[in-house]
């Protein structure tokens, strides 16, 4: 009688839920993201050091994944062990928000909003790494005079890889 019953209720489901949105390979039970390579990393954060470098800047570098866990740390010689821990959130903050962190700054005002939650920063210095379109991670710089140079020194990391990312974004 259970089995009559299951096939039954199995019936009525397929019958009474064809809006219920679900997975084009329901079969699948993992979900398959992309993933820098600790080379593209690496590649990324030498990048934002060698453009700041060539201004006479000393920074620290963070590369973060999807998740926000760093991937790469770099500190040029002369930067501050604080700007360590400043890329890391500004990286963080820019791959939380899939924004570069200089469009986040004013955009949340008031004693207790987001910018108060631990590991944010919202400041310019951060921007996210995409292929195809696709979040990947974000790369933060911190250590010079202004978040704009910050930015554009992260911005350069970005585009040392750019096409061949978005080569490999291709579906």
């Amino acid at each position: 009688m259970n089995t009559k019953f299951n096939r039954l209720g199995s019936a009525l489901l397929l019958v009474m839920a064809p809006g219920v949105v679900c997975p084009a390979q329901a079969t699948d039970l993992l979900v398959q993201r992309p993933q820098l390579t600790m080379g593209t990393a690496l590649h990324i954060a030498q990048g934002a050091v060698d453009a700041c470098r060539a201004k006479g800047i000393a920074v620290g570098v963070t590369v973060v994944d999807l998740d926000g866990i760093p991937q790469v740390v770099l500190r040029d010689t002369l930067a501050p062990r604080l700007t360590l821990r400043i890329s890391r959130e500004k990286a963080y903050t820019a791959v939380s928000f899939n924004q570069p962190t200089a469009q986040l700054e004013g955009r949340f005002p008031g004693a207790y909003s987001v910018p108060k939650s631990p590991g944010l920063l919202i400041s310019a210095g951060a921007v996210p790494i995409r292929a195809g379109g696709q979040l990947l991670g974000a790369v933060g710089v911190s250590g010079s005079a202004t978040g704009e140079q910050d930015a554009a020194c992260a911005q350069a990391g970005v585009d040392a890889v750019q096409a061949d990312l978005d080569l490999q974004g291709q579906p």
